[in-house]
Formats: structure tokens, C-alpha cells, sequence
């Protein structure tokens, strides 16, 4: 199986802190986790430590931090033929800093406005496609010439090209915030109209609906029942990246053929170890941890 993500790479610099700062202080700290950041390239990595036969194209600059992504994914097997280093542009950077007393980060990134990538084709057919939808002139270009391939979206915010894509995948792996915008319908509390805010999302996206539901698990449908699949409990200290992770998984799952509710499974246990870690790509858990807490659960 040959998997392309295409979409959004930066560089992450997370800041673990007790609790969130006050305004207009100095604050001394004795940690700092870098790594690489992005939906689609932390999925991307995700599957090449998992030996999966992964490729990713997006735009990084030809700087240091655009360096050290190319090496994580160089580590891991991730094919970089497409991963464009720009001279032109810097990478784009996320500052994150990750409340440990409750798991929540607040993040600024920084990406110049005009980067883009440029026009590439593909030397290889992909069986999977995941994207994040932040190159979306290529995205579309690659759905239309492989309509054969299974594709996913990891659909975080519901900006108009991120809407667009999604009604032309297989599968809409969306969050919560994503959902609740485009149905124009806020979830209760207690999740009880569900079949109310995924029915309107069914009207928009003719496809396979997944909405991730943080802590809670997931919303699917399967045999047309709507079920919620709920996540392991863990002790959060930092979120970072745990959507990305969470569709890494996903993707995983779906290139083996697992059974839909298994992949899914697997989709929350990854999301749920990553969370009790600090940092983007460096609290993926390994395979081996997967499948002992997966037997756990089981």
C-alpha cells in the first residue's frame, strides 16, 4: 500500500508550563520540546514509524527547521521527493505553549500568506491519500487524477477550501469545531443530539462521517446506527497534535483493511497516549506500545 499525505508541515516549539501565564510577565522555564508539527506531516511520520510505505509532499524553506523536518521524516522512511524546500520562504513555525495542569495549549504559528506549493505530478499510483487540506489547488489535482484511491481528510477548521475537499473524499474525519460550524449546530453537553448534527453534515458530505469528540472518542455510523466510540482515560497534559495523531491511526487502519470499528479504536488509543505526553511527533506511540494497550482494551 502506497500512502500520500499532502498538506501542512511546520516546526513545533512546545513550552510545558504548571499553568497559564498572566499578561505582561517574565516567566523563567526549564523545559522545551521541538519537533516536527502539521496535520498531514505528523501523520505522515505516524505511518512511516509504523512501516508503512508513506510519502509526503508540502513546502517547508530551505532553512535550518525545514532541515530538521526532512530528517524526522528521513529517519522514519517517509519518501521526501515531494517535500519542496523553498528558497523564497521560511518554515512555518508553531510556538505552543502546553498547560500541563489540564492538557489544553494555546498556539501561534506563523506561515507566510503567499506560501504555496508549486505544480508537481507523481511518479507512483497511491492506494491511500490523506490530506489536511492546506495545499488545496494540489489536493484537488491529485483526488481528480486518482479516483481509484481511498481518501481521507483530516478536516480541522471549516474554512471554504477545507469544506470543498471534504465533499470529494471517501472519507471526512473531522473535529468537533469543524462539525458543530458547518451543521450550524452546537453539540448538547451530554451528546443527545447527535442524530441531529450528523444528520445535516450527511446532506452536505455524501461520504464516510467520522467527527472526533476530544476526550469523549468519536461519532461514526455504521449498519445505519450512529454510535459513539469512546476513549481510553488518560492523564492529559498536552493536546498537541493529538488530531493528527488520531488521523495517522485512521489511515493506518484503513491501508491495512482493519474492520471500521477497529480502526477506529486504534484511532482514539493513539490520540489518547499522545496526549499524556509532551510535544507533537515525539509522543506518537510506537507500534509495540499500540498493541499492548489495544489488548488491554480489546
Amino acid at each position: 500500500m502506497k500512502i500520500l499525505c499532502i498538506g501542512h508541515a511546520a516546526y513545533d516549539i512546545t513550552i510545558p508550563v504548571d499553568n497559564f501565564p498572566l499578561e505582561n510577565t517574565k516567566n523563567r522555564v526549564h523545559n522545551r520540546v521541538e519537533c516536527g508539527g502539521g496535520p498531514s506531516a505528523t501523520a505522515a511520520y505516524l505511518l512511516g514509524s509504523w512501516g508503512m510505505e508513506t510519502y509526503f509532499a508540502g513546502i517547508v524553506g530551505k532553512d535550518l527547521y525545514g532541515k530538521k523536518i526532512k530528517t524526522e521524516f528521513d529517519l522514519v522512511h517517509v519518501n521526501t521527493k515531494y517535500l519542496e524546500m523553498s528558497e523564497q520562504h521560511i518554515t512555518t513555525s508553531s510556538f505552543i505553549l502546553a498547560n500541563t495542569s489540564n492538557g489544553s495549549r494555546t498556539t501561534f504559528t506563523y506561515r507566510p500568506s503567499d506560501m504555496k506549493m508549486s505544480d508537481f505530478s507523481l511518479d507512483f499510483e497511491p492506494d491511500v491519500i490523506l490530506m489536511d487540506g492546506q495545499e488545496y489547488e494540489m489536493s484537488k489535482k491529485i483526488l481528480e487524477k486518482y479516483p481509484n484511491a481511498i481518501s481521507i481528510i483530516d478536516a480541522g477548521r471549516s474554512r471554504k477550501e477545507i469544506i470543498e475537499l471534504s465533499k470529494l473524499v471517501t472519507y471526512l474525519v473531522c473535529s468537533k469545531e469543524f462539525a458543530e460550524n458547518v451543521a450550524e449546530i452546537k453539540f448538547n453537553e451530554d451528546y443527545s443530539n447527535i442524530k441531529e448534527v450528523y444528520s445535516k453534515l450527511e446532506s452536505i458530505f455524501h461520504n464516510n462521517i467520522v467527527v472526533t469528540l476530544e476526550a469523549n472518542g468519536c461519532l461514526y455510523k455504521i449498519n445505519n446506527e450512529l454510535k459513539i466510540m469512546p476513549s481510553i482515560k488518560v492523564k492529559a497534559i498536552d493536546s498537541t497534535g493529538a488530531g493528527d495523531i488520531f488521523h495517522g491511526a485512521f489511515t493506518y487502519g484503513i491501508a491495512k483493511k482493519y474492520d471500521f470499528e477497529t480502526v477506529l479504536k486504534l484511532s482514539n488509543i493513539a490520540g489518547a497516549i499522545s496526549v499524556s505526553r509532551i510535544g507533537t511527533r515525539v509522543s506518537i506511540p510506537t507500534i509495540e506500545e499500540m498493541k499492548e494497550v489495544y489488548n488491554e482494551f480489546k
